[in-house]
């Protein structure tokens, strides 16, 4: 998976299409990534001595195949590619403006 955690991204399918947000966590092993403001579901929460209980609006992991990044000089999705730097380090970058993600 290419995303990190604070990438900007925007939903390309499902209900919450064309939505953008950053990105709140990455779970890599199912391949999918929270991010901020989509994707929102009620989860109902019981009330214990310190909590009171009630419904909750909380995001739900979305598939990172149904996110692409935005590109941080043209604002628009974008693919992301790989290079390496002078020290050989890997870098990102947007294939849409040669821009550097990191």
């Amino acid at each position: 998976m290419n995303f990190k955690v604070g990438d900007k991204v925007i939903v390309i399918a499902g209900a919450s299409k064309g939505k953008t947000g950053k990105i709140i966590k990455t779970l890599r092993r199912e391949n999918r990534v929270i991010v901020e403001g989509v994707n929102i579901v009620k989860k109902h929460r019981k009330g214990n001595g310190q909590e009171s209980g009630g419904i909750l609006e909380v995001e739900a992991p979305i598939h990172a195949s149904n996110v692409m990044i935005v590109d941080p000089k043209t604002k628009q999705r974008t693919r992301i590619g790989h290079e390496f730097d002078k020290n050989n380090k890997k870098i990102r970058i947007s294939k849409k403006s040669n821009e550097k993600l990191d």
